[in-house]
């Protein structure tokens, strides 16, 4: 006999998600596709002097993207468009998303903003966000032993 694990209101949420992708098709068809149509995929890491972020944007041209920070928000907006030669073809079937995207993340306060790189390759954004100076992590070294040095003035009553 199987046992079946019982997710309380699975339904409700597989609905809801249902109905939203329903509004969200039909709010897209009324206003003319103007909404964004997908989200790229992300990968943000960061290390002691930067933080970086991948974008996955294949088939954008570098012209279609528009990357800015303000109020320590990075955006980044972007559309791959349907060509107009294709649109006459006879598809069978169409997967690829198209349209405009944006994304937004917020920048901590350690980050330089003043300082951002971007490179694009092999339709992989990459965007490289300097530390600020004071914010990146530095070793500090610790003397082992008792033994102090010869300069140092002795407290009184401390030995």
């Amino acid at each position: 006999m199987a046992i079946n694990r019982w997710v309380p209101f699975r339904e409700a949420v597989a609905f809801h998600n249902r109905v939203n992708s329903l509004f969200r098709d039909l709010n897209e068809e009324q206003s003319g596709g103007e909404i964004a149509r997908f989200t790229p995929a992300v990968d943000i890491y960061e290390d002691a002097k930067k933080v970086v972020l991948k974008l996955e944007v294949p088939g954008i041209e570098e012209k279609d993207l528009d990357i800015r920070v303000e109020h320590n928000t990075l955006t980044v907006k972007g559309e791959r468009k349907f060509e107009a030669e294709e649109k006459e073809q006879n598809f069978h079937r169409i997967e690829r998303r198209y349209g405009s995207f944006l994304r937004a993340f917020a920048l901590p306060t350690s980050v330089d903003t003043e300082n951002v790189e971007a490179s694009y390759r092999a339709g992989v954004l990459r965007l490289e966000l300097s530390k600020k100076p004071e914010a990146q992590s530095r070793q500090i070294k610790v003397n082992v032993g008792g033994a102090r040095k010869a300069e140092e003035p002795e407290l009184a009553g401390v030995r």
